[in-house]
């Protein structure tokens, strides 16, 4: 327990460091979020990587927090993944690359002794969309380090139930190095999380989730992986609705995600990164319900009709941007001055 803690610690101090001292690299290397009016360093992605692996390989290196041969393939194997990220962050990749990439990598982890081929090659599907879909959430200050972070916190709940000591230690090392990061990307952010960090994040997640429902019910299964990830999917959900009713490519990127649609209804920055981080906790905490048996695989349901919710709700909210009252005034007496010069002229 003690040295959980500290390897958490550890975690939380060497994210905040990385993610403030990589920031003027990431700037001279152009390692940037091209969304943004000013560019925004994409130093969390890295910090927050390099801290989970380096803490969670030297504390099983020196055998305080032993991982196990599968834990260490799956954190091996989620750096591999975020260095594919902080590749398509350096430069634009098609869309096909990361998630094939990410593929790949779920197909070395997926425990197929205890999941079966079957089992297995659906639990790689299921691996690369929710990695995919995780990263979607890096639109929002604060957004997808909250949703990862409480992510995280759900699945360690699941693995102590499991006694798997290693991966429960493991989560909270990524809890603990997303709160670091936090402190660099809560509104107004000084640091981004990027797709190498996005990628890492929701790799890390969604392995571990499929390592703890390993060889048990099919039914429950299902109703634990969706209800961690239920944010991540219902915004990918209005994404795809929402493009497709405006009959454009699903592909091509828009500020049409859940946290922009928010920011049209006039909510906080900071509000909406909170609102969904607790929709999120109280998705988690179904799910831990569901994997102890406190509550039936059905409860997945009621998460899925209140996500469903907020889609139907915002999925006609117009997404273009919106000027503010200053701005208009400011627009139309430039406007006024340049009719009058026409004339005058």
């Amino acid at each position: 327990m003690l040295y959980g803690i500290t390897a958490a610690a550890t975690a939380l101090l060497l994210s905040a460091l990385l993610a403030g001292v990589l920031r003027t690299p990431a700037l001279r290397l152009g390692i940037t979020d091209r969304r943004r009016r000013r560019p925004l360093p994409l130093s969390g992605g890295t910090a927050v990587a390099l801290a989970t692996v380096l803490v969670a390989a030297g504390a099983d290196a020196a055998g305080l927090l032993p991982l196990g041969a599968g834990v260490g393939r799956v954190v091996a194997a989620a750096g591999c993944v975020a260095l594919l990220g902080l590749a398509a962050d350096l430069r634009r990749l098609r869309w096909w690359v990361t998630p094939a990439g990410t593929a790949v990598a779920a197909g070395f982890v997926v425990p197929y002794e205890e999941t079966g081929a079957a089992a297995g090659a659906a639990a790689v599907a299921w691996i690369a969309v929710a990695t995919t879909v995780f990263r979607g959430l890096d639109h929002a200050d604060g957004l997808a380090g909250a949703v990862g972070a409480v992510g995280a916190f759900g699945v360690a709940a699941c693995a102590t139930a499991e006694l798997m000591d290693g991966l429960a230690a493991l989560m909270g090392v990524l809890a603990a190095a997303l709160a670091g990061f936090l402190l660099h990307n809560w509104f107004p952010a000084r640091a981004g999380l990027g797709s190498a960090g996005a990628l890492f994040t929701g790799f890390l997640l969604a392995s571990s989730a499929v390592f703890v429902r390993a060889g048990q019910g099919i039914g429950a299964g299902v109703a634990v992986l969706y209800a961690l990830t239920a944010i991540a999917c219902a915004d990918a959900a209005l994404v795809v609705l929402g493009r497709r009713l405006d009959r454009r490519a699903v592909t091509r990127g828009r500020p049409d995600h859940l946290g922009h649609r928010m920011r049209r209804l006039g909510l906080a920055p900071r509000a909406v990164p909170v609102l969904l981080g607790a929709g999120s906790a109280g998705g988690v905490l179904v799910a831990v319900c569901v994997h102890t048996g406190r509550l039936s695989p059905g409860a997945a349901w009621w998460v899925a009709a209140a996500a469903a919710v907020p889609v139907l709700v915002l999925v006609r909210r117009p997404v273009t941007p919106v000027f503010r009252p200053r701005q208009r005034v400011a627009s139309a007496s430039s406007q006024v001055s340049e009719q009058l010069r026409v004339r005058s002229g």
